[in-house]
């Protein structure tokens, strides 16, 4: 016994007292401890430096392990380039709208007098005109340029051949080119309308002229009521030759001009006296006029507001199916054959009306088969019809 206590004496740190059980778990807590110190982190627990007395293994010093480096290659990582700033809040622009029939319809045409433009009627007057018309929904003006044997610009033909140069009216010389440039600037088209084709008054300057050289068809033509015309002979060469230079020079002149149009005044009326076909004359006269015309300045269009084909060929000699025409519009100018004609006017371009046939739009803007629509008003008085025209297409 009295061995036993010197041998455990004799140890020096007090080992004899603890069981060998605990020694070994402290022991073997340490180790593992130590062996699994990078996984644990033990030094976010433990402050810096800190000295474990461990028993037996003696002090173990326990530092903050270096960081290993990485296999994967040190460059940086790509960095996601800035995103632009949304631009601020800005309204949504409504799709257009549908368009409605009335402006579904290419030619929304109204007639003008070359006596629109007289007494000298200014730039302003004329500018403002069009933007009125355009205002009211019209987006073609068919004006007068042309009529009664005058031309109502400067014509070096008119000098050359008739010895004036244009009608006595007063007028401004660039009230054509002002009409031409304010209508393009709202895309709307000027059509040049050659008022009274081959026809004359008593009242045309050239008149006598025509009397005296013999120009001008036995008999007098009374196609409207209250008014005799004198109708040109185009079979002369010398007439024949006067229209078409007048025609050429007239393009060459307005070279901007979107369309050249006659009316039913090209034609000879069937009451005239003499049993004479004066067709395929008139026929070959329009034919090299156009070609002419065509060779001259080839974007204008030539066009004719007529009567129907088989009423103008059987009445008035002309038989404009054949003259190679652009476009040909179909006069309706009275109620007793109106539904009649509607079949010439969806076979063709379109159709003219007049005032007394208002009541009629509505069924013509909504029928999708006839194209285009022009208006001639009877009573002289253009600014008035738009105006209508434009109260009820509102209504519609």
């Amino acid at each position: 016994m009295a061995k036993s206590r010197q041998n455990s004496k004799g140890c020096g740190c007090g080992c004899a007292s603890i069981p060998f059980s605990v020694m070994f778990l402290i022991l073997a807590g340490g180790i593992w401890l130590f062996t699994q110190r990078d996984n644990l982190d033990i030094s976010r627990v433990l402050p810096s430096g800190l000295t474990v007395e461990v028993p037996v293994l003696g002090s173990i010093q326990i530092t903050e392990p270096s960081p290993t480096p990485s296999p994967i290659s040190e460059t940086a990582p790509p960095q996601a380039s800035p995103q632009p700033s949304p631009p601020p809040d800005a309204p949504i622009a409504s799709p257009p709208s549908p368009e409605t029939p009335w402006e579904s319809k290419p030619i929304r045409g109204m007639y003008f007098s070359r006596y629109q433009v007289t007494n000298n009627a200014s730039e302003t007057t004329i500018r403002e005109r069009v933007r009125y018309y355009r205002d009211r929904g019209i987006n073609t003006l068919i004006h007068g340029v042309f009529g009664n044997g005058c031309a109502m610009y400067r014509s070096d033909v008119m000098q050359a051949k008739l010895g004036y140069d244009s009608c006595p009216n007063e007028f401004e010389d660039q009230w054509l080119e002002w009409l031409i440039d304010e209508a393009h600037q709202h895309d709307m088209e000027v059509h040049a309308y050659f008022e009274k084709g081959i026809k004359l008054d008593e009242n045309s300057p050239m008149f006598d002229k025509a009397v005296e050289r013999g120009w001008i068809v036995p008999g007098v033509d009374r196609t409207h009521p209250g008014v005799d015309h004198y109708v040109l002979n185009v079979g002369i060469p010398e007439v024949a030759r006067f229209f078409t230079d007048i025609v050429v020079e007239f393009v060459e002149k307005y070279p901007k001009i979107d369309a050249v149009q006659w009316d039913d005044y090209l034609g000879y009326h069937a009451e005239l006296p003499g049993q004479v076909d004066r067709t395929p004359k008139l026929t070959n006269f329009v034919q090299t006029m156009i070609r002419e015309m065509r060779e001259a300045n080839p974007n204008v269009s030539f066009d004719i507001c007529h009567h129907n084909p088989y009423w103008a060929k059987q009445y008035f000699a002309a038989d404009w199916e054949s003259w190679d025409i652009d476009r040909a519009f179909i006069q309706v100018y009275g109620d007793e054959n109106f539904e009649d004609e509607m079949g010439y006017v969806i076979a063709n371009d379109g159709i003219s009306i007049t005032e007394r046939q208002l009541h009629r739009l509505e069924a013509l803007v909504n029928d999708p088969e006839i194209d285009n629509l022009l208006f001639f008003p009877l009573s002289g008085q253009p600014q008035e019809m738009a105006e209508d025209i434009y109260e009820l297409v509102q209504e519609l």
